[in-house]
């Protein structure tokens, strides 16, 4: 579990200021999903997280130390969300409907238009060392893995059709997802994601 609190020194010698660090992280992590890992300085995370640049050096080693923990906790929050939804539902083809309206919801209004930090990363992958790239690699990769579970368990309970190629269909899910994130970006209508979520679905009958 992240450490809530970090202590470093402020004006007054001996006297130790706290705050939060995942609310602070938060707050990167937003700035990290509007601009990008690439566009954001430092000035910026700084300004975002209400730290002094001496302070987050403090806190952080650097940029991609921040970036790190950011996405670590992204990844972490969105993926309890996600299969909060999936635990809720019956079959295979129902939790993967759940999958889908999980990212209607992410993909329309402000929330779409700050897009996601794994779908952004992976836009600029080439601009990353190995590590960075390896988690971003990873994460779309646990994301395919899940679908491609989610498919044969529809196969196996039967509401998904058992001539369907699990592997396939996940690889296209996935894309399909990716692009709603992308689209997000562009302030596209939660009746629009909704509809698109609908189409893909179908896919699999």
């Amino acid at each position: 579990m992240m450490q809530k609190t970090l202590s470093h020194p402020t004006r007054g010698p001996g006297r130790p200021r706290e705050f939060d660090m995942e609310q602070a992280l938060d707050k990167a992590i937003v700035t990290f999903r509007t601009k990008g890992y690439v566009a954001t300085s430092i000035g910026d995370l700084s300004q975002a997280m209400g730290l002094s640049p001496g302070s987050l050096y403090k806190a952080f080693t650097d940029k991609r130390d921040l970036f790190m923990a950011a996405f670590e906790r992204y990844t972490s929050l969105r993926n309890a969300g996600l299969r909060a939804r999936i635990d809720a539902a019956a079959t295979g083809r129902e939790r993967l409907r759940a999958v889908l309206k999980f990212y209607v919801q992410s993909s329309h209004g402000l929330e779409g238009r700050r897009g996601c930090l794994v779908v952004g990363s992976a836009v600029g992958l080439d601009t990353f060392d190995r590590d960075l790239a390896g988690l971003v690699s990873q994460a779309l990769s646990r994301n395919e893995d899940l679908l491609i579970d989610l498919v044969e368990q529809g196969k196996a309970d039967g509401s998904i059709s058992p001539a369907i190629d699990g592997k396939a269909a996940a690889g296209l899910m996935l894309c399909i997802l990716l692009g709603m994130r992308v689209a997000g970006k562009t302030g596209r209508s939660l009746h629009e994601m909704a509809g698109l979520a609908d189409l893909a679905l179908n896919i699999l009958r």
